[in-house]
């Protein structure tokens, strides 16, 4: 069995950005890899539901889940996985936005676990994994205006995210 290569996709847990997310899921699929994301709403939802959306694809939706906030339980909050994680991957980790650039954060098992990072537009949570992948250096690339404020280099095209990828993995 080979073993496939991880791209997380991080953004905004409210907005889809639908424009972005599900060609972006759709090219991940087809690039043979597994899709991970926050397993939540927004645009973790739907890039989930454009890489679901390929019927011959190797590569599954890999879902890295919140704790409760305050209690260390598994048990995630309502919303939690969305429809298309094919993977739950609990935690007991509740801390997410700024309190997400904690080593104890989940948002630090999703860029660990990631091969490569693409940020989308996202609030406070998503700025915590752009400084995350930077700090442990991993090839992460903006798409859609996603981490520009963090000096991320930018991709222009779908076409220029599939090249970052091809050359980082």
């Amino acid at each position: 069995m080979k073993r496939l290569k991880v791209v997380g996709v991080m953004g905004c847990g409210h907005q889809g950005h639908e424009e972005f997310s599900l060609p972006l899921g759709r090219m991940l699929a087809r690039l043979e890899v597994h899709l991970l994301t926050g397993g939540g709403s927004g645009v973790m939802q739907s890039v989930s539901e454009g890489f679901h959306s390929v019927a011959e694809r190797p590569g599954l939706v890999l879902g890295i889940l919140p704790g409760s906030h305050g209690n260390g339980s598994p048990v995630p909050p309502e919303g939690y996985p969305n429809k298309y994680v094919e993977l739950v991957i609990r935690t007991h980790l509740p801390d997410r936005g700024e309190d997400g650039v904690s080593i104890l954060s989940r948002n630090a098992i999703n860029i660990t676990t990631s091969d490569a990072v693409i940020i989308l537009p996202g609030g406070s949570g998503t700025a915590s994994e752009a400084k995350l992948a930077r700090e442990f250096d991993k090839p992460v690339i903006g798409f859609g205006g996603g981490g520009s404020l963090l000096n991320i280099n930018q991709a222009e095209s779908l076409a220029e995210v599939e090249q970052f990828l091809r050359a980082a993995l």
